[in-house]
């Protein structure tokens, strides 16, 4: 009776601490992976505790399975004893992000597997990686006998999981990049069975996995497709440099759109703008001081006149405004003309006020592409709430400023 009570109370008091410190480093690392490409899930661990095996391509792989098994599991994960345990500040990353126990990898490993058979009679999952070491070819290596001889002593089942998309996030000796993480889990399997089978069940999880194709709006493609021409950076400079002079759709608009579809083109796309942007702006004023008054449709007169106070007061530093008052950048550039303001304080002034919105407006759509990378089949709603957002915002600014 009282050699029962340590599990008792295992099972009671120490996982109400141990879930909250699992969901904890759950949400940190779906926060990382979902700013990296996103994470998906498909199944989901049975109740109570499980040895998990899965395939190792990538040391993102600590990072998916954390970030898509349950914090209720309270998953631990079996790490490599020489490697990351070798010094104490590895020991402290991979205990405390990474939920990391040692196992050895020559001499003892298998004692420190059966240290965890406790864990998993009240109901901890631990993962395992039965190749012992990252694949680097994609085909899976021989499995050992470790994980289904922890999960036979402590009389739970074994759970298959199959992951993909951590090979190209974080290759083996390679650079960390933006790549959708898919984590298969599959149906618990008997702890009886032999490591071959084992290994030809997380094989076929990942296979089915890596195949799957991902679901895609033909919106998305074909944004996409323009983007990643020849055309690309043209269309954003001319896109700028046609709103700096009359065009009512600002640049950031077709941001909105081409970052979200992507996000790895959002500097330089971006960057594109901001140079479009400039060039018309120091073309409007040039225009302006030479007395050409090019069509503004979507402005009014008191935002020229608050403009025109407002260069009065502080020169061409008064640009700085624009980026919050909700006024054109056409008409600075058309009214900066007319005040005969000097075109390099201009072009500097405005360098300044423009970048900081065109970059970060391009950037800030780009990480919204890439946590709604696993939603990309709805890009074409997103398309229409998008135009429907600007348009609502556009003639709110306008008739605040009639």
């Amino acid at each position: 009776m009282t050699s029962a009570l340590p599990r008792i109370r295992d099972r009671i008091v120490l996982p109400v601490r141990s879930r909250a410190t699992a969901a904890l480093r759950r949400g940190l690392w779906w926060g990382v992976l979902s700013l990296t490409g996103g994470v998906e899930r498909r199944g989901r661990l049975p109740r109570g505790g499980c040895v998990v095996v899965a395939n190792h391509s990538s040391h993102a792989d600590t990072a998916a399975l954390l970030a898509a098994l349950d914090a209720r599991h309270t998953p631990a994960i079996g790490a490599a004893a020489d490697y990351w345990f070798a010094s104490p500040w590895r020991r402290r990353i991979c205990r405390r992000l990474a939920a990391g126990f040692p196992v050895r990898r020559s001499g003892g490993g298998m004692d420190d597997l059966l240290s965890m058979a406790d864990e998993l009679r009240a109901g901890r999952a631990v993962v395992l990686f039965p190749e012992g070491t990252r694949g680097g070819d994609g085909e899976l290596g021989s499995f050992h006998r470790g994980a289904l001889v922890l999960a036979e002593r402590a009389g739970v089942p074994v759970v298959p999981v199959g992951i993909a998309g951590t090979d190209r996030l974080l290759p083996k000796h390679g650079r960390l990049r933006s790549a959708l993480v898919r984590v298969s889990i599959g149906d618990p399997l008997p702890s009886a069975l032999t490591p071959e089978e084992a290994r030809d069940a997380v094989a076929a999880l990942h296979a089915r996995t890596v195949a799957e194709p991902l679901r895609d709006s033909a919106a998305r493609r074909r944004v996409a497709s323009v983007v990643t021409s020849r055309w690309g950076i043209p269309l954003a400079s001319l896109w700028a440099l046609a709103e700096a002079l009359s065009w009512p759709l600002m640049p950031e608009l077709l941001l909105g759109a081409v970052c979200v579809a992507v996000p790895r083109a959002a500097p330089k796309m971006s960057l594109a703008a901001l140079a479009g942007s400039l060039a018309g702006g120091l073309l409007a004023l040039q225009l302006a001081s030479a007395g050409v008054q090019l069509p503004a449709p979507m402005t009014t007169d008191r935002m020229r006149a608050e403009v025109r106070g407002e260069l009065v007061l502080e020169g061409a530093s008064a640009v700085r405004h624009q980026p919050w008052n909700g006024i054109p950048f056409k008409v600075y550039g058309a009214e900066a003309g007319r005040a005969e303001v000097p075109a390099l304080d201009w072009l500097t002034a405005s360098a300044a006020a423009r970048g900081s919105r065109t970059l970060t407006v391009g950037l800030g759509f780009a990480a919204f592409g890439l946590l709604m990378r696993r939603h990309r089949r709805h890009y074409g709603r997103y398309l229409v709430l998008l135009g429907g957002g600007f348009t609502a915002g556009l003639s709110l600014i306008v008739h605040g400023w009639s």
